[in-house]
């Protein structure tokens, strides 16, 4: 057994952009964490690089995927906390890969539930696991809290509905202490470059340095409530230290189109957006240059789009004292602003090192 009177975690999903965070905070409170990663040929893991080699931190090889591996994994561990936060977690990519996101998003969730009853861990480990504002979809009020009729409408959130309802279940039927979060936007300079926020704050670094012509995107009038991912661990870790096992919202209760985010994050890269036009045909243009710099592409629309997502925190900051708005929306922005531009700049000194490298190769300059 690997605790001794000691609070273990054990995270899924660890080399995202949650669980890196998480993996922080719970360090920092003196946890024992231990991680899932899946084998890979790259070993670098750029969120959690830093972690690695400390002695309280711990990776193991894993897969949702693979009931035998979570089972052997969490007899070993013996953990007292359990975060479930491994997903498929793109909507877009559900529909093209709706099989993968129902085996690891859905059946995922059951697997983790039965590794802990087969190790008879139900009375000592709490099980947390991430839900999404995906789930009420086609909305049916707003804002949305705990009490909300869901209507998912995406693979992705059919497949996390079942996670919801699974946890629900044992909790009920067994006794144990799980529950969901359930999620609204939350996003960080960690979260990946192919997420809308992330890729807004990167064209706009690399367009402010030359580096870009044109950032295309789908909807822009989608509203999302987008907090920041390193306010929302916190909750996160609330929500597991409850008498009792709830569900909760986690949100920020404020909600903006993705124009207005886009706006924000020109202007902190220096450059003022006018909106010119509707629907597929607007587009942003650099009021300084006249340059069209943002232009809406149907290849970015949804089969079916979630368009006013926007939740209600009131249970979360009653009961657990969590504040929503540690970090406020425009300095969110300007954190993933000021972190991409210094990426791109990066990025272009290492790339004239390389090319230079490679002509002085070729000279014969340097062996």
């Amino acid at each position: 057994m690997i605790k001794e009177n000691k609070n273990v975690a054990l995270i899924t999903g660890v080399t995202g952009q949650d669980g890196s965070y998480l993996s922080e905070f719970l360090l920092a409170k003196g946890y024992e964490v231990h991680g899932i990663i899946r084998r890979s040929s790259v070993d670098y893991r750029e969120r959690i690089a830093h972690l690695e080699g400390q002695p309280h931190f711990h990776l193991h090889y894993a897969d949702m995927g693979d009931s035998m591996s979570l089972v052997k994994l969490v007899g070993k561990v013996q953990p007292t906390e359990i975060y479930n936060l491994a997903a498929q977690s793109h909507v877009q990519v559900s529909f093209d890969a709706p099989e993968f996101t129902a085996d690891v998003d859905a059946v995922g969730v059951l697997r983790i539930l039965e590794a802990v009853r087969t190790n008879r861990l139900e009375k000592t480990c709490r099980i947390y696991q991430a839900s999404t504002s995906e789930l009420y979809g086609k909305v049916e009020e707003v804002p949305q809290n705990e009490n909300t009729p869901f209507h998912p409408y995406s693979p992705y959130a059919v497949a996390k509905l079942y996670g919801y309802w699974i946890i629900k279940e044992y909790r009920e039927a067994y006794d144990m202490y799980c529950c969901s979060g359930i999620l609204f936007n939350h996003e960080s300079e960690r979260r990946g470059e192919t997420f809308v926020t992330r890729k807004i704050t990167l064209a706009a670094s690399r367009i402010a340095q030359g580096k870009q012509d044109c950032l295309y995107l789908g909807n822009l009038d989608s509203l999302r409530d987008w907090g920041y991912a390193k306010d929302y661990v916190e909750c996160m870790w609330l929500i597991l230290q409850q008498e009792k096992p709830e569900d909760f919202v986690i949100a920020t209760g404020v909600q903006h189109t993705v124009r207005e985010f886009a706006t924000l994050a020109f202007q902190y890269a220096g450059i003022e957006l006018r909106w010119e036009g509707e629907g597929i045909n607007e587009k942003g243009i650099d009021v300084k240059t006249g340059k069209t710099v943002v232009a809406v592409s149907e290849d970015f629309y949804r089969p079916t789009d979630v368009v006013n997502l926007w939740g209600d925190p009131t249970k979360a900051k009653s009961q657990l004292g969590w504040n929503p708005q540690t970090t406020s929306f425009e300095e969110l922005v300007r954190i993933m602003v000021n972190h991409d531009m210094q990426k791109v700049a990066a990025d272009h000194v290492a790339g004239v090192m390389r090319t230079n490298l490679a002509e002085y190769l070729e000279k014969g300059l340097v062996k």
